[in-house]
C-alpha cells in the first residue's frame, strides 16, 4: 500500500504528523509489516524525535543553526548556490546530513514507536512550503 502525506510548513521547524501516519496504517488493515516514509524534497528532512517536551525541538533548531548558519554568515562565504536565498544552500546541507527517509516496523496494526517518539518533517527553509511525504507499507 502507498499513500502521500502533504505537510504544510510556515518556516523552519519540526512539524509532527504522527497522527496522520498512525491513522493511515490503522485503516490499511495490515497487522504487521514495514513502513517506509520518504520526503520528496531536498531542503527538508524526516525525523523520529521526542514529542513530549517542545524544548527538544527548540534545541535541535538552535544546534543546527549553529552547525549550518545561513549563507549571510561570514563563515559561509564559500557557498556558491545562493540565488534562492541565504537559507537555501544551508537547507540542502542540513537535508544531506539528516535522514530523508524513515523505516518503522508495524505490528498489531500500528507503527511501533516508543512512548515519547513522534514522526516529524523537519523544515529547513524560512518560507512556507507544502512538503510531500510518500508512505509505503508492506
Amino acid at each position: 500500500m502507498q499513500a502521500q502525506f502533504v505537510i504544510p510548513t510556515t518556516g523552519q521547524g519540526l512539524y509532527e504528523f504522527t497522527g496522520q501516519v498512525c491513522s493511515w496504517v490503522r485503516e490499511a488493515g495490515i497487522d504487521s509489516g514495514l513502513l517506509t516514509l520518504f520526503v520528496q524534497h531536498t531542503s527538508c528532512s524526516l525525523l523520529v524525535q521526542e514529542n513530549a517536551d517542545p524544548e527538544v525541538q527548540h534545541d535541535l533548531l538552535a544546534y543546527l543553526a549553529r552547525l549550518v548558519p545561513p549563507a549571510t554568515d561570514p563563515s559561509m562565504r564559500y557557498l556558491r548556490h545562493t540565488y534562492e536565498g541565504p537559507d537555501d544552500m544551508p537547507a540542502h546541507i542540513k537535508a544531506a546530513i539528516l535522514p530523508v527517509s524513515l523505516t518503522i516496523p508495524v505490528s498489531d496494526g500500528q507503527p511501533r514507536l516508543g512512548t515519547w517518539q513522534g514522526i516529524y518533517l523537519f523544515e529547513h527553509r524560512d518560507a512556507p512550503h507544502r512538503r510531500n511525504v510518500v508512505a509505503h507499507l508492506a
